[in-house]
């Protein structure tokens, strides 16, 4: 940001190597930019965007009309890790000079976010003169602690630093129009500390209430409409609604996708024609694919947010896959009932005693009940299998008292014949 023809767009397409439309010298002074352009910073990583915003103090808008300059200026802070403010090196100590209002904007705008938000604010000094930057920057600096403690402040930043808001940082480029190898020199220079700002100690280190790259058209679209009402910003509770809505949106995209997973029908179809073995394993492994997607894209959210929707979106799950999951161990039950009717009844045929056949193998196939159960265990669920087999016990010792019945009534029938 800065005043009108300052050479904005011409400084950040050197630097970024963007092509944000520039002012043709030769037509005179008049606006380029007009509202607020995007663009991509070219061969800069990690990924990043650069804004070029419209000049303020200029003709077009009109002396009264501010109310864009407010707006842009809001916005630029509330989404920008580092603000670049663009000024002539001539300005520098002027008490009318072009950058003081701006300024003030700066300041007054920042008092209507939430809560502080860490910016980096790059002053760069155009067209430098003779005067060496460490005797120009300490002018500066206190021209800059001047306007902040003018700027009207509410209660609960009445005596907070300006040092709490911004990280101030002062740069001096020569003319570009009369020196324009050593401009390009400097603009380089420059650049260089763009390369991997939010590392600790870069140029945007110490950011705070980072959005996710993938919640930022949304956050970005969210706050214009904030601005537009003219609504003091609650940056905290911006970041939490983001957060809310994007992880809301992964959460159903990745539940979605798992519905339609290979494996998961392939597997549910297997269940529904019999017993599966691994079951537990195998649906272990589908469930953590699923969730481990969610994690990876929403990792950068609000964290209490996240947790929130990543439990919501394992309750959705596991209630999908709990009817294959009771049917596993329907088959496992029914299995174990014929298994220990077979065995009980061919262990009484050959003379084995009553009781020591159902106390046999009813332990036998009880115990091989467990096992098959534990294989259909899932980590995700804490699932009781208790009813089940609960219900097994009960149908063998249905069998087994059906055996004793007819049992005792063939030896009655026999005593009544003889």
């Amino acid at each position: 940001m800065g005043p009108q023809s300052s050479g904005k767009s011409t400084l950040l397409n050197n630097l970024f190597g963007t092509n944000f439309m520039e002012m043709d010298a030769f037509k005179g002074r008049s606006q380029t930019t007009k509202g607020i352009w995007l663009a991509r910073c070219a061969g800069i990583e990690p990924c990043t965007l650069v804004m070029d915003l419209e000049g303020t103090d200029g003709r077009e808008r009109g002396e009264d009309d501010t109310a864009f300059e407010k707006q842009s200026a809001l916005f630029a802070l509330a989404i920008s890790d580092i603000v670049l403010i663009n000024m002539w090196c001539h300005d520098i100590g002027r008490e009318q000079a072009a950058n003081k209002p701006l300024l003030k904007t700066v300041f007054q705008v920042m008092m209507r976010l939430f809560s502080p938000r860490k910016t980096t604010m790059l002053f760069v000094i155009r067209d430098k003169t003779r005067t060496p930057l460490e005797n120009l920057e300490p002018v500066l600096r206190e021209d800059i602690q001047k306007i902040w403690d003018s700027v009207p402040k509410p209660e609960a930043h009445k005596e907070t630093p300006m040092s709490d808001f911004f990280n101030v940082e002062v740069v001096a480029l020569s003319s570009y129009e009369e020196k324009e190898e050593q401009f390009k020199e400097q603009v380089a220079s420059l650049r260089q500390r763009f390369m991997h700002s939010i590392a600790p100690g870069g140029l945007a280190g110490d950011r705070r209430g980072v959005i996710p790259a993938s919640g930022f058209a949304f956050s970005a679209d969210q706050i214009w409409r904030v601005i537009k009402e003219n609504k003091d910003l609650d940056l905290p509770a911006h970041k939490v609604m983001v957060a809310t809505v994007r992880c809301e949106e992964i959460s159903n995209e990745k539940f979605a996708h798992f519905i339609t997973n290979e494996d998961w029908r392939k597997l549910d179809e297997e269940v529904q024609a019999g017993p599966v073995s691994g079951f537990g394993k195998r649906l272990t492994s589908i469930l953590g694919s699923c969730l481990s997607e969610y994690d990876g894209e929403a990792t950068f959210f609000d964290e209490g947010v996240r947790s929130s929707k990543r439990h919501q979106l394992e309750e959705k799950l596991l209630q999908l896959v709990n009817p294959a999951f009771q049917d596993v161990l329907g088959h496992i039950r029914w299995g174990m009932l014929e298994k220990f009717k077979a065995s009980f009844d061919k262990a009484l045929e050959i003379g084995e005693g009553f009781s020591s056949a159902s106390t046999t193998w009813l332990k036998a196939c009880m115990d091989q009940f467990d096992e098959e159960c534990a294989g259909a265990i899932i980590e995700q669920a804490n699932w009781d299998t208790a009813k089940v087999r609960e219900k097994l016990v009960r149908d063998i010792e249905a069998h087994v008292s059906s055996v004793r019945t007819s049992k005792l009534s063939e030896l009655t029938s026999q005593y009544e014949v003889k």
